[in-house]
């Protein structure tokens, strides 16, 4: 108020009509008050003038994105002040209320502007609610995935163990559908976790000048089992001359990898699958496109939606999650890119667009791919200890290595585990991590704190597998960490490592 009188005044007035109200001194007495919070903001035009001002406007610029508190500028009447002008350009939620004016005038104002904010206040609980369902929605999601991976774990290393025997063509056939079903069901669990961390924020990125062509040449190797399968042509139009951005090479490979299987899938069977490359301006374009039956105009949003699939017979007999583009659609944007579907009328085919920023700068050489199959001359000199609950888990696991020509034996108990590291001398240790009783982080406590088991590798046995979770193994003094179900080559590649 121009006058503290003034603003005793208006506080009485307030004070009458219900609304409870505080006179400040000054802007700097304001700005403080602000930030303990306040339904409006009632000032006279010449506090706008005061260099304290720039406090609370600050406060007023800074606000969360569901708040835009309203200020009520009391103005002398006939006077277009610079400092008005300014406010009302600046700030948002500004209204001009000319003095001298009745006091009904300013309850009426104040009392709407009170009646703006409560709904604020309501939209921020809204707000909150929805992020806090979220949340619970993805929590639900990576304990699923995690929960899922553990019956998954004897499935696999039994097929694995069925490999390693004789078997006739229809014993063949049978394994064969098998393994492709738990490696789709592993697939699905991946993208469940992948899809998890990506919505909490938690997936790393390893950016990098990358060389499209080079993603692009990878991602077709990843897709082509399944391009061949279903008898498609891919016909590739890609520049010659490198086009760089600065990315993940490996997400990046997963995104067009993803794109790829989609087109491969939902085209009838001899279809067209085309991918193209172009410089267009500052973006790299990316276009993957298929001779499918099309997606209709009013879904081409809503596919990158998680859980959300175009209901047509021809997508429905491919099954899934619904929640591949949305993963294109995420870590696509974590590259500051865009992803969009394009298709006319159905059918007509789609055409899946992707622009990054080009980088404008030569990319990393590749790094040289290791391949080829783990060596087993030094694994067979170890000696494995399995620990799991899961009894299926634990025997198929050690089944396997000893097939593997490596000496295993089972445990399903913490307590059991440490009779066999007096009994066995193992060294190596699988240890679950969320068994009952005795987990895997107290066993592995145990065994560093036994002087004479300290040379034992321990591994983790586990189905999550976020950052977090290996860097809580490592703090553990876990020498390595495996995700259910356990990668055989890669178990190998850690026996094998070890003198």
């Amino acid at each position: 108020m121009p006058t503290a009188r003034d603003g005793a005044m208006a506080v009485r007035v307030l004070s009458r009509a219900g609304v409870a109200a505080e006179a400040c001194q000054d802007a700097a007495e304001m700005a403080r008050r602000l930030r303990e919070g306040a339904g409006v903001l009632l000032i006279a035009e010449e506090v706008l003038s005061d260099e304290a001002f720039a406090d609370v406007k600050q406060l007023l610029l800074g606000q969360e994105p569901w708040s835009d508190l309203p200020v009520l500028v009391l103005a002398r009447a006939g006077i277009d002040s610079l400092a008005i002008t300014d406010a009302l350009q600046e700030l948002a939620n500004v209204t001009v209320l000319e003095r001298p004016m009745r006091v009904s005038s300013l309850v009426s104002a104040t009392l709407s502007a009170l009646a703006a904010r409560r709904r604020q206040y309501q939209l921020r609980g809204t707000l909150t609610g929805l992020r806090e369902a979220d949340q619970r929605k993805t929590e639900f999601l990576a304990t699923l995935a995690h929960e899922l991976r553990n019956p998954l774990a004897p499935l696999r290393t039994g097929l694995e163990l069925l490999a390693k025997k004789n078997r006739d063509a229809e014993e063949d056939w049978i394994h064969a559908l098998m393994s492709r079903q738990v490696n789709h069901m592993v697939r699905l669990i991946d993208d469940l976790m992948e899809v998890s961390r990506i919505t909490r924020g938690k997936i790393p990125l390893q950016f990098a000048p990358v060389a499209l062509q080079d993603v692009l040449r990878h991602a077709v190797e990843l897709s082509q089992p399944l391009i061949e399968a279903h008898a498609h042509r891919l016909v590739t139009d890609v520049a010659d001359k490198p086009v760089v951005v600065h990315g993940d090479s490996v997400r990046l490979t997963q995104v067009f990898s993803n794109l790829l299987n989609n087109a491969a899938k939902y085209t009838p069977r001899g279809g067209q699958l085309g991918l193209s490359l172009v410089r267009d301006g500052a973006d790299a374009c990316v276009t993957v496109s298929d001779s499918g039956p099309g997606i209709p105009q009013d879904m081409l949003d809503a596919v990158f939606d998680m859980f959300v699939q175009v209901q047509d017979a021809s997508r429905a007999a491919q099954g899934g999650l619904g929640i591949g583009l949305t993963l294109v659609k995420s870590l696509v944007e974590l590259h500051g890119g865009t992803v969009k579907a394009e298709s006319g009328s159905v059918p007509s085919g789609t055409h899946m667009v992707v622009r990054l920023p080009w980088a404008g700068a030569k990319a990393s050489p590749p790094p040289v791919p290791t391949g080829g199959e783990a060596l087993r001359a030094r694994a067979s000199r170890q000696h494995v200890l399995v620990v799991d609950d899961n009894q299926d888990a634990a025997d198929t696991l050690a089944a396997l290595l000893h097939t593997l020509g490596v000496a295993a034996t089972a445990a399903y108990s913490g307590d059991r585990a440490l009779q066999l590291m007096e009994e066995c001398a193992p060294t190596v240790a699988l240890l679950d991590i969320g068994m009952p009783g005795m987990d895997g982080f107290a066993l592995a406590e145990r065994i560093r704190c036994n002087a004479a088991w300290s040379p034992v590798t321990l591994v983790a046995l586990t189905g999550w597998a976020q950052k977090a979770d290996r860097e809580r193994s490592a703090a553990a003094r876990f020498d390595h960490h495996l995700v259910k179900p356990v990668d055989v080559d890669r178990l190998i590649e850690i026996l094998n490592a070890l003198p």
